[in-house]
């Protein structure tokens, strides 16, 4: 079968730009862990670092959105009776 018409060589570029991408996102991926590494042997914990950063990530009315909902559902799971208190009422 012949070319077709398509242009091999622009293929490959696309191949080899994403693979040169991959290979540093892969890099900056294993940077990432060194550094969460030495922050959890500072004693710091990576938990509410990785939540630190989800949160600065957001905007600060989806923050604020986010926060509200989360007290309201905590204050409301508070405030009610355990399931299996109302499966044994029923």
């Amino acid at each position: 079968m012949s070319d077709v018409g398509i242009a091999g060589g622009r293929i490959r570029s696309f191949v080899e730009r994403i693979e040169h991408i991959e290979a540093e996102i892969a890099e900056l991926n294993e940077g990432k862990k060194e550094v969460f590494a030495e922050a959890k042997g500072e004693g710091f914990d990576i938990k509410i670092i990785k939540e630190i950063i989800k949160l600065r990530k957001q905007d600060e009315n989806e923050r604020d959105e986010h926060e509200t909902l989360l007290d309201l559902y905590m204050r409301a799971m508070d405030n009610s009776e355990p399931e299996e208190a109302e499966a044994k009422a029923a």
